[in-house]
C-alpha cells in the first residue's frame, strides 16, 4: 500500500532547502565547485536561505562556526568534495571542540561515477568522521529528508557539535515524491534529582574555601544572572577555565577574579587556596604544553555540574559529577543553599566579599591601568598599550573576537565581559578562525559593533574573509596586531630550548603589509605605529558604519 503522507514529487536539491528551512536554517556559508551546482541553482528559487560566499573552504566553516556561536541557531555550511572538505578539516574540528550545531555538507560524484575514481573523487565520509558528531552518505533520495532530520537533531542536543553528509549529484538532481519528515528537538534542560542536589549543596556548604570554575555553558544556557547568585550566595570567588573561549561570567562582578591560564604550576599554586573546586559548565584545566607539575593540588577537591559528561573526571576525579543543564540547576541550587545555609551562610558570604574586593578583577585592572605609562613618540607601540586604550574606547555593548595569542596576552585585564555575547575566542589553539569567526558573529549580530583582534601569523591563514566582510558590507573593525612573526613560537623556543635564533617564525624578509593586503580586498584600511596614530584610526573606524575597516598596529615583539 502507498504511504499517503507521501503526496509531493520534488527533486532531491529543492528537498534539501526545504527541509533545512524547516529546521530553522536561515544561512548558509559555502564555496560552490560543480558538485554543487544542483544546490546553487536551487537557491535561485529560495533567496530566504541568505547565501554567505567565503572564498576558501576553512574560511567558510569558521564565518558559519562565528554565526553559529552568536546566533544560537542551528547553521548550513557547504564545500567542495574531497579537497574542499579537507580544506575545511581543521575549522571543523574547531567547531567540534566549540560544539557549535552545524550541519557540513559537500557535493560529491554521482553514485557509480566515483568507481572510476574521477578528478577530485574520495569517500567523504571517513575524512569527515573524526571531526563530527555523526558522518554519513545519501545513497537514496527517498532518505534525504530523513537523514537531514537526523543531522539537525544530532547538531542541537548537547553536547552539541557539528555533523557531515556527503550529497552525491545524482541525489540532488533526481525527482521523486518524498515524505518530508518533521522537526524533533530533545529537550537537554534538565536539573538534577533532589537527592542529588541537596548533596552538592551540603558539600559546598561543608567547603571551607570553595572557588568556582566558571565555563561556556554559564554562556550556552543563558545562566549568568544565576551564575551570579551562586557566587554571591556562598561569597566564593570565581575563576575563568583555563581556555578562555566565550565570556563565561560578568567580569565587573565584585566575587570575579578573572581567568585563569595554563601553565600547570601558576594554576597549581592559585587553586592551592582552596579545599573544593565547582566546575560550572567549565573544561576542567585543559592544558597546552606537557608540565611534570600536575596542575589540580591534591587538596582541592572536585565537584561538576554540565551537559557534557565526558569531561567529568576525563583528567581529574569528581566527587560529584551531575549531567544537567547549568541554568536549570542553579535556578534550583542558589535557593536550597539559602535554605540549609540560613544566617550564618549569609553572615560568611558578606565576610568572604569584603575580603575579595581589593584583589577582584576590577581592583586588578585599576591597578593595571595604573602602572601603565602613556608611550608617548614610542614606536612601534605596546601591545599591552593598545589592548587597553582599545577597549577603552569601545562602545558598552560591543563585542570582540580574539585571536591574537602573545599580542593579546592581556586583554582579559582589561575587556570586561558584559553579557554571554560579548566576548568569543578561539577554543582549539588551531590558528585562521579569528578573522573569518568575526565575519560570522557580525552577521548574527548586525545591531552590535564587531572588533576582531587578531594576529599577524593567525590573519594569514584566513585573510580571504575580508573580501567576504566586503561583500557583505559588515562594520566590522579589524585590528592586526602585527609583530612580524609568530612571536609565541620565538618565545617558546627560547624558554623550553633555550635558542633565541630562531627559524622560520619571522615576516620581515620581505615584511608584509597586511592594510595594503585588506585594501585589495575593497576594505578600508591603514597601518598605524604611534599613539596618536592609533587613536585617530579607531575613532574613525568608530564612526564608519558602511562596510570594514582594518587598522593594522605595529606592536613590539615581546
Amino acid at each position: 500500500m502507498p504511504d499517503a503522507r507521501v503526496t509531493n514529487t520534488i527533486t532531491g536539491r529543492d528537498a534539501f532547502l526545504r527541509v533545512l528551512a524547516d529546521e530553522g536554517v536561515v544561512k548558509m556559508f559555502g564555496n560552490p565547485g560543480t558538485t554543487e551546482l544542483p544546490i546553487m541553482h536551487a537557491l535561485s528559487s529560495a533567496p530566504e536561505m541568505g547565501y554567505v560566499l567565503a572564498l576558501q573552504e576553512a574560511v567558510v566553516i569558521a564565518m558559519a562556526d562565528g554565526y553559529a556561536r552568536a546566533s544560537n541557531k542551528l547553521v548550513s555550511c557547504n564545500v567542495h568534495v574531497a579537497p574542499g572538505l579537507g580544506n575545511a578539516i581543521g575549522s571543523i574540528y574547531t567547531s567540534m571542540m566549540s560544539g557549535t550545531p552545524m550541519i557540513v555538507t559537500a557535493g560529491q560524484q554521482e553514485q557509480g561515477h566515483g568507481l572510476t575514481e574521477p578528478l577530485l573523487y574520495a569517500p567523504l565520509v571517513p575524512i569527515a568522521t573524526p571531526v563530527v558528531k555523526w558522518a554519513t552518505e545519501v545513497s537514496r533520495i527517498e532518505d534525504l529528508p530523513r537523514i537531514l532530520r537526523r543531522a539537525a537533531k544530532i547538531a542541537t542536543t548537547a553536547p552539541t557539535g557539528p555533523v557531515f553528509i556527503s550529497l552525491p549529484g545524482d541525489i540532488l538532481n533526481n525527482e521523486a515524491a518524498i515524505d518530508m519528515g518533521e522537526v524533533t528537538r530533545v529537550d537537554t534542560a534538565v536539573r538534577p534529582s533532589d537527592a542529588a542536589l541537596e548533596q552538592l549543596a551540603r558539600r559546598l556548604l561543608a567547603a571551607k574555601k570553595p572557588v568556582i570554575l566558571a565555563g561556556h555553558e554559564i554562556a550556552t544556557s543563558d545562566a549568568f544572572a544565576e551564575a551570579t547568585a551562586l557566587a554571591e550566595t556562598l561569597g566564593a570567588p570565581v575563576l575563568q577555565q583555563t581556555v578562555a573561549w566565550g565570556a563565561h561570567f560578568p567580569s565587573e562582578h565584585p566575587c570575579y577574579l578573572g581567568a585563569l591560564n595554563r601553565d600547570q604550576k601558576y594554576v597549581r599554586r592559585v587553586l592551592s587556596d582552596y579545599d573544593l573546586m565547582f566546575c560550572v559548565g567549565a573544561d576542567v584545566l585543559k592544558m597546552s604544553v606537557w608540565s611534570e607539575t600536575e596542575p589540580l593540588p591534591e587538596t582541592t577537591a572536585v565537584a561538576m555540574v554540565g551537559l557534557r559528561d565526558w569531561e567529568m573526571g576525563k583528567n581529574f576525579p569528581a566527587e560529584i559529577a551531575l549531567r544537567a543543564d547549568v541554568k536549570e540547576t542553579l535556578k534550583a541550587l542558589v535557593p536550597l543553599l539559602k535554605k540549609l545555609g540560613g544566617a550564618q551562610l549569609a553572615e560568611r558570604a558578606k565576610s568572604s566579599l569584603a575580603e575579595i574586593a581589593p584583589r577582584n578583577w576590577s581592583a586588578q585592572r585599576a591597578a593595571r591601568k595604573a602602572k601603565l605609562t602613556a608611550p608617548a613618540s614610542e614606536t612601534p607601540l605596546q601591545a599591552e598599550w593598545v589592548m587597553m586604550r582599545m577597549t577603552d574606547k569601545l562602545p558598552k555593548d560591543a563585542i570582540l573576537v580574539e585571536e591574537g595569542l602573545t599580542s593579546t596576552a592581556t586583554l582579559m585585564n582589561y575587556f570586561p565581559f558584559r553579557d554571554r555575547n560579548s566576548f568569543f575566542g578561539n577554543v582549539s589553539g588551531g590558528i585562521g578562525w579569528g578573522i573569518a569567526a568575526a565575519v560570522g558573529v557580525q552577521i548574527a549580530e548586525p545591531k552590535r559593533r564587531v572588533v576582531a583582534v587578531i594576529g599577524d601569523g593567525s590573519a594569514m591563514y584566513s585573510i580571504t574573509a575580508l573580501w567576504t566582510a566586503a561583500n557583505q558590507k559588515l562594520p566590522v573593525i579589524f585590528v592586526i596586531a602585527n609583530n612580524e612573526g609568530y612571536q609565541i613560537l620565538k618565545n617558546r623556543l627560547k624558554l623550553f630550548h633555550g635558542n633565541d635564533t630562531p627559524i622560520g617564525m619571522d615576516f620581515n624578509d620581505p615584511p608584509m603589509n597586511v592594510a595594503k593586503i585588506a585594501e585589495g580586498f575593497g576594505v578600508t584600511a591603514e597601518r598605524v605605529d604611534t599613539a596618536a596614530g592609533f587613536d585617530a584610526a579607531f575613532d574613525k573606524a568608530l564612526a564608519r558604519t558602511n562596510g570594514p575597516t582594518l587598522i593594522e598596529v605595529m606592536v613590539k615583539k615581546s
